[in-house]
């Protein structure tokens, strides 16, 4: 009887679908979701330590340069793709006859749980991805109870002074959360460069930023440590998540949302 089932078992692996992944985007919801025997390999920024969600768990997996070459090579079942990765590169593959699945950008938090569905259907592991999707209603309800003492608006700043839209996935995360999001009174959809005036103006209660670090590299953050701002927003008026925690609109939301939650809590102390 063991003999029989292990049999079947190994007989069930084997049908899996083996796939390659070349965007950050898609690695990061096939590593959560497959079975390690089904990744032939993942996206070259998928070990990036500053972009990737978990670079040490990436290392585990093949690296792709990002091209075809490397992908004819592994011979996957499936390749997952972003929508805007390399549109040469997506071509080549599909005139060469792979079958390669290319997922959008995710604006909503609708959009995080649809592609977390395609992704557990596309490895066969539905019921992975269903207990993801409750993982992530749960850390949602969370935040919601944290943030439901005050209609706090919230600035979402970046790099020179970027604020995210009215049309975009920070702005669905603070709405489903009960939190608002100030640019969207600046009156853009898919989002642009503030000034400090601007922001200044806006009188958010509070900045929503990717570091709290005091140092900088370039003249982009330094933006955000304008003594303006300083001494608007200080550390007690700024949200810190980290943009790898946010970038893809994955799993990775679920620790997004956690961040928020803490930063709320020691926010509004």
């Amino acid at each position: 009887m063991f003999m029989a089932i292990h049999s079947q078992n190994k007989a069930a692996a084997a049908e899996l679908p083996r796939i390659a992944s070349i965007n950050l985007c898609t690695d990061q919801l096939l590593v959560a979701l497959a079975d390690p025997t089904q990744i032939l390999g993942l996206s070259p920024y998928a070990r990036d330590a500053v972009r990737s969600w978990d670079a040490a768990k990436a290392a585990q997996f093949p690296p792709l340069s990002g091209g075809a070459e490397d992908v004819l090579i592994a011979n996957p079942d499936v390749v997952v793709s972003g929508r805007f990765t390399k549109r040469a590169t997506r071509e080549l593959l599909k005139e060469k006859g792979f079958r390669v699945v290319e997922f959008d950008v995710a604006r909503s938090l609708d959009d995080v749980k649809k592609h977390i569905r395609q992704m557990g259907e596309l490895v066969r592991h539905p019921d992975r991805a269903a207990r993801e999707i409750s993982r992530l209603d749960a850390a949602v309800a969370h935040v919601r109870e944290v943030a439901s003492r005050k209609p706090y608006r919230v600035l979402a700043v970046s790099r020179r002074g970027w604020v995210a839209g009215s049309d975009s996935l920070t702005t669905s995360l603070l709405r489903t959360v009960g939190l608002s999001n100030a640019a969207g009174e600046l009156g853009n959809r898919t989002g642009g460069l503030a000034s400090l005036e601007a922001i200044v103006s806006l009188k958010p209660d509070f900045l929503l930023v990717s570091s709290s670090s005091d140092l900088t590299q370039d003249e982009g953050g330094a933006f955000l440590l304008h003594p303006a701002l300083e001494r608007f927003y200080p550390a007690t008026k700024r949200i810190v998540i980290p943009e790898k925690l946010t970038a893809c609109g994955g799993l990775t939301l679920i620790d997004a949302l956690e961040r928020l939650a803490s930063e709320l809590e020691r926010v509004t102390r």
